[in-house]
């Protein structure tokens, strides 16, 4: 079965001879490898590029132990490029190569070699891209399959393949499952044999039952406010554990570093500023969280919240928590404060965009709640409200434009 990537080799066509690492990030198993050594290389063979001139090297594969080494991956590619003609040079799990950062801005002072590398740990992530390679990489990040990626290759039944989706997730190799035993047993493996022990090994976890209990935590309540002391707090009066908030901030960071979280930060839209504390946190595939969890805890209200922070960032949008603050009087007449949460701000740009996110909206009176927060924020942006089954598109009277789950996912006209 071939998926289509689009999006992501438009990205790397655009980053073509642009005089930096083309550097793809991602979690394990998403399809970076695919994306660079299949997608990317038959787009390079179509527009005539030579074989010989496609350097390909996985360094995950034992064949090529070897040039693990600096310098023999150095000299290897070196080598390869036997004339002054244009060469694309493709890395794949460059992590495992030792002073990588070097070798590779080597290669900038080569200027027939255009180099594109993958990696899947935190020394590949963009904040270190920038450090490191001082300005000379240009990140690509990979997520798991976009609902509509998924569905593209699924068909079928749009709501069936949406449960699915709800259900084990985005990474690509689900769609090659044939069960559902199939789908969960490679779920459940992938997540303790290649994630989690990946993260026990490379951190040296000394506290290994509180680190599996923070995850289960995590993914128990996706969405929810929290920070390290909160659970630092939830951890001393439940398991009488003395782990410090400390060490959960740095758990909470090697599980970002592996791209098995993202955070979402609050946002004071009145007063235009951020919230330090608390925060919240969403699996990158839910499928992934779903097995965590042993497919015991499906919420499909917490689920959707969290395939539609995905899917904003998949499209490349920096996803906020909206925070309102009002005034208002309560039943003696006195004024007090309330906070009113929207579920996203999005932003790229000068572009911003306000979504609530609302599984099952029965009546008229959950429709005025759940707009409630985005109504107090009197800008000219655009606000919406995506309903999981609703039917038909439209417009409130107060400028709320109200979609399905289905159509927010599949609509690749969506100004967002």
């Amino acid at each position: 079965m071939e998926i289509a990537r689009d999006g992501y080799l438009q990205k790397l066509i655009g980053a073509r001879h642009n005089g930096l690492i083309k550097i793809i990030t991602g979690l394990r198993r998403v399809g970076k490898s695919y994306l660079l050594f299949t997608i990317f290389k038959n787009y390079l063979l179509v527009q005539g590029v030579a074989e010989d001139h496609i350097i390909e090297i996985s360094f995950e594969s034992i064949e090529n132990e070897h040039l693990r080494e600096p310098h023999a991956v150095y000299d290897h590619v070196l080598k390869m490029a036997k004339d002054k003609e244009q060469y694309y040079v493709l890395l794949d799990e460059i992590q495992y190569v030792d002073r990588f950062t070097e070798v590779l801005n080597g290669f900038l002072h080569h200027k027939n070699l255009d180099v594109y590398v993958t990696g899947s740990n935190s020394r590949m992530l963009s904040k270190d891209v920038l450090t490191e390679f001082r300005g000379r990489g240009d990140e690509i990040r990979v997520y798991p399959l976009s609902f509509g990626e998924f569905y593209a290759a699924r068909q079928g039944d749009v709501y069936e393949a949406l449960d699915e989706y709800f259900l084990y997730g985005g990474l690509p190799r689900i769609l090659q499952l044939a069960t559902d035993e199939e789908k969960i047993n490679y779920l459940k493996n992938i997540f303790s044999e290649t994630y989690y022990r990946d993260l026990l090994e490379r951190h040296k976890v000394a506290h290994i039952d509180d680190f599996n209990d923070l995850i289960n935590i995590l993914a128990s309540g996706v969405g929810s406010l929290t920070n390290p002391n909160k659970l630092e707090k939830t951890f001393a009066s439940v398991k009488k554990s003395t782990i410090t908030a400390k060490t959960i901030k740095n758990y909470l960071e090697y599980l970002e570093d592996a791209f098995l979280l993202s955070k979402a930060l609050r946002y004071d839209v009145k007063g235009k500023r951020y919230i330090n504390t608390p925060l919240k946190y969403y699996f990158t595939d839910v499928g992934l969280r779903n097995a965590r969890l042993g497919f015991r805890q499906v919420e499909n209200n917490h689920l959707m919240e969290n395939i539609i922070y995905n899917e904003l960032c998949y499209r490349g949008f920096q996803v906020d928590i909206g925070m309102v603050e009002l005034r208002e009087k309560d039943v003696a007449g006195k004024f007090q404060k309330i906070q009113l949460e929207i579920d996203f701000i999005a932003t790229k740009g000068n572009k911003k965009y306000y979504f609530q996110s609302v599984y099952m909206m029965p009546d008229i009176t959950k429709e005025k709640q759940e707009t409630r927060p985005m109504l107090k924020v009197k800008d000219t942006f655009q606000k919406f409200l995506i309903v999981y089954n609703h039917q038909k598109p439209g417009v409130s009277g107060d400028g709320v434009i109200t979609l399905s789950l289905k159509d927010f996912l599949l609509s690749s006209n969506f100004d967002i």
